[in-house]
């Protein structure tokens, strides 16, 4: 498996740098196709207006998104043309999230940017936490504040859930390309040791057959809670990128409750590699 077409979902009123390196990089390391999309729609207004001024109001909130997704078509242009290989272009008065889900038909992996825990524009951004759910291939998330695509160390937040192990997956490209892979599951409470240690030992020997070698460990969440452990455990590491399944739990009780991809998705430094 490799990465043949690399999607990278840009935003508007929103920092595009670091997502925009990192997706450069990963179609450079993996003679990638590289696609940008972006899209926004106009957002009614609370107040109530109607005829002549409605419609003047709606073209030219219209007008002004198409001259933003311009910019950012700009931006992303400017940012992939010393980079080899295929670029592409798509863009539309959408819903974002929406219209970038479609698009990734044609894409191995998406490369989107981290959001903050605040409330966010559905009309004008596609929250990492949406897409994640659907469009049917990874996601990349990356902080504003990344720089590069650090592989040398790479974190697999194991859990034994279906998404968990789409996720290792969908990571196997850029695990091989890792110099150190650490697998880590920190069991519940009432957890079998054993039992899990026997399920990280798996993953690794899985891993190893398709030619990485992982470290698997099984660490204790003490008086923390998982998220917290788990940054501490990438900290520890070294770790440049965290792999994990998107909302082993339901996504309503991490969105009320928080979780481990709540964190992942809204306050990580790190770069995130998550599937559902």
């Amino acid at each position: 498996m490799t990465y043949a077409t690399v999607m990278v979902s840009l935003a508007l009123g929103q920092p595009n740098d670091a997502r925009l390196q990192v997706a450069g990089e990963l179609a450079e390391r993996f003679e990638a196709a590289i696609v940008g999309v972006a899209a926004a729609r106009f957002a009614p207004p609370l107040y109530f207006t109607d005829g002549i001024a409605a419609q003047r109001l709606i073209d030219q909130e219209e007008t002004s998104i198409k001259g933003r997704l311009a910019g950012l078509e700009t931006q992303f242009r400017s940012a992939t043309k010393a980079r080899g290989g295929r670029v592409e272009w798509r863009s539309a008065t959408d819903f974002p999230a929406r219209f970038v889900a479609v698009q990734a038909r044609c894409a191995d992996i998406v490369v989107s940017g981290g959001q903050s825990p605040a409330f966010s524009d559905s009309f004008a951004l596609a929250s990492p936490k949406d897409l994640v759910m659907q469009a049917g291939r990874p996601l990349l998330v990356v902080p504003d504040g990344i720089k590069w695509l650090d592989l040398r160390s790479v974190l697999v937040a194991w859990k034994d859930t279906p998404e968990a192990r789409r996720a290792v997956a969908d990571a196997l490209p850029m695990l091989r390309k890792a110099k150190d892979v650490t697998i880590v599951e920190i069991p519940e409470a009432d957890g079998d040791h054993a039992v899990v240690a026997e399920r990280v030992s798996d993953v690794a020997a899985w891993l190893a057959r398709h030619g990485v070698t992982a470290t698997a460990r099984v660490v204790e969440a003490a008086n923390e809670t998982a998220d917290v452990r788990l940054e501490g455990i990438a900290g520890d590491v070294g770790a440049g990128l965290i792999v994990a399944g998107a909302y082993g739990h339901s996504r309503f009780s991490e969105l009320i409750l928080g979780g481990v991809t709540e964190y992942l998705v809204t306050q990580s430094a790190r770069c995130v590699l998550l599937s559902h």
